[in-house]
């Protein structure tokens, strides 16, 4: 399994936004990341100087975001939609982005629900229930448990 370090994680980051100031041709991976950097013209600044950002710290206790978890997590959320993995993850982000009129909004108020499943399995110390994930986003949509489809023995 791939375990990059947080630098590595950064590097990542760093490099497409050189590639992208370059013009360089860049992979499908490096095009969805561009894609988010766009999005969030407020760091680019922080990929845009390497040097400085790669060991930075934004503690969360002083209100501080992560530039580089927050574009991580729309990055995780994307291949969830791409793959349907948690299965109906894909019809509930669907869901969420015709509610709230935009695909952005969707991805962020689903990293709140994503966020809240990390940080329960870290507090509890144990692996991560994607149910709290699901059950997250389907109370977001006033939905419950229920509402979401199971999946079909051929899509198993």
């Amino acid at each position: 399994m791939f375990n990059p370090s947080r630098q590595d994680a950064r590097r990542f980051f760093f490099d497409i936004w050189s590639k992208h100031k370059a013009q360089e041709t860049l992979g499908d991976l490096e095009r969805q990341t561009l894609a988010i950097l766009m999005a969030h013209p407020e760091y680019q600044a922080i990929v845009d100087h390497p040097e400085q950002y790669l060991e930075q710290e934004w503690p969360p206790e002083l209100g501080q975001t992560n530039p580089f978890l927050h574009m991580s997590l729309h990055l995780a959320i994307e291949e969830q939609r791409s793959i349907d993995q948690p299965f109906g993850i894909r019809s509930l982000y669907a869901q969420l982005a015709l509610r709230l009129g935009d695909e952005h909004a969707a991805q962020h108020a689903m990293m709140d629900c994503l966020a809240e499943m990390i940080w329960q399995a870290q507090r509890a110390q144990t692996p991560p229930d994607v149910n709290v994930y699901l059950n997250a986003v389907r109370a977001r949509l006033g939905l419950s448990a229920e509402d979401t489809p199971r999946p079909r023995l051929d899509e198993l």
